[in-house]
């Protein structure tokens, strides 16, 4: 938990308690206290879910525990009744995981620390909404958190580790000296996708994080930016997947010392180095600095004859980084 959201939850765990003690009752406004510590959630559109859904379990828990109680009167064996029927509940409604917590709690709770009264189920209903709401405000009036850093960093790592493979597949491409085997760099080049997936959900994550928040117009720009960097990232991938591939599947001990290859391995260089300008860079130098993101791809690569059983790989080789060149220079049809 990050500091920002330690004072949130205090404030709001402070103000739920001050203003659900203002209830005529003689009972700790337990269930306020409780419901404000949960609700206060990274993001506002979570934090509005988590409203109902506290509400709901608590609601559903307090009738239950009323019930069994005026049933089956006081005992231990009363409350471990509620908190099984609780759960089987929970579970033959379909209710979310919070929702299905909070059931079995409430029930006990009301249970262990009252009397299982209409009167008194009523008053720990009220004192829930009234924690459930002020969490919610003060989750939306205090800097909502939206998650820019880790979306930043999970894309930065994507890049840097893209620019990495197109290195590692250079050097085999040549047979430089201590360079790794084609299948092992099949086997690096696909944890690309687990990376890509961590982007995209942290990318989702501050669009979701927009959602009922206040100040969503500063940073829906920026966060439209790391969407747009994922998807160019995800059109290099998927042909930087194929090469390498291709290369593994193709590979023979005369490969290297084909001209071409030699050329090729230059410019997946270049392409590396593109692919940092592109998308690293700029994050990592300061806003009163400059530099010269334009990218190396820009001399047409004059194509030598292969040999005949190397031919299709080098064609393929080569289609593939012409794809991947559209998209670092910005013209890329796809």
């Amino acid at each position: 938990m990050s500091p920002l959201q330690m004072l949130k939850t205090s404030i709001a765990a402070v103000l739920s308690w001050m203003v659900a003690g203002l209830l005529p009752s003689d009972q700790p406004p337990i269930f306020a206290v409780i419901a404000a510590i949960i609700i206060v959630a990274p993001s506002v559109n979570q934090s509005l879910a988590k409203v109902f859904e506290r509400t709901l379990g608590v609601l559903l828990g307090v009738v239950l525990a009323m019930g069994v109680g005026l049933l089956f009167g006081q005992g231990t064996w009363v409350i471990l009744l509620a908190v099984v029927l609780s759960v089987v509940v929970a579970w033959a409604l379909r209710l979310s995981v919070a929702a299905g917590n909070q059931l079995p709690i409430s029930a006990m709770l009301v249970l262990a620390l009252g009397a299982a009264s209409p009167t008194y189920s009523v008053e720990r209903i009220v004192e829930t909404v009234i924690g459930a709401i002020i969490a919610f405000v003060i989750n939306a009036l205090i800097v909502p958190p939206v998650p820019l850093e880790d979306t930043k960093r999970e894309i930065l790592t994507l890049a840097e580790e893209t620019a990495r493979s197109f290195e590692r597949l250079a050097d085999a491409s040549i047979g430089r000296k201590g360079s790794e085997k084609p299948g092992l760099l099949l086997v690096e080049v696909r944890l690309l996708r687990p990376m890509q997936e961590r982007a995209d959900e942290a990318v989702l994550a501050a669009e979701e994080s927009l959602a009922l928040n206040p100040f969503a117009r500063r940073y829906r720009p920026r966060i439209s930016a790391m969407r747009d960097s994922l998807d160019e990232l995800a059109h290099i991938t998927v042909p930087l997947i194929g090469m390498t591939r291709a290369f593994r599947d193709h590979y023979d001990d005369e490969l290297t010392s084909e001209p071409m290859m030699r050329e090729i391995a230059i410019e997946m260089r270049r392409i590396a180095h593109d692919i940092r300008m592109r998308f690293v860079t700029p994050h990592e130098i300061g806003p009163e600095e400059s530099v010269d993101t334009k990218p190396l791809l820009t001399t047409p690569l004059i194509m030598a004859a292969p040999s005949g059983v190397h031919w299709m790989l080098i064609g393929s080789l080569l289609e593939d980084l012409r794809r991947v060149h559209g998209v670092v220079a910005g013209d890329d049809e796809r």
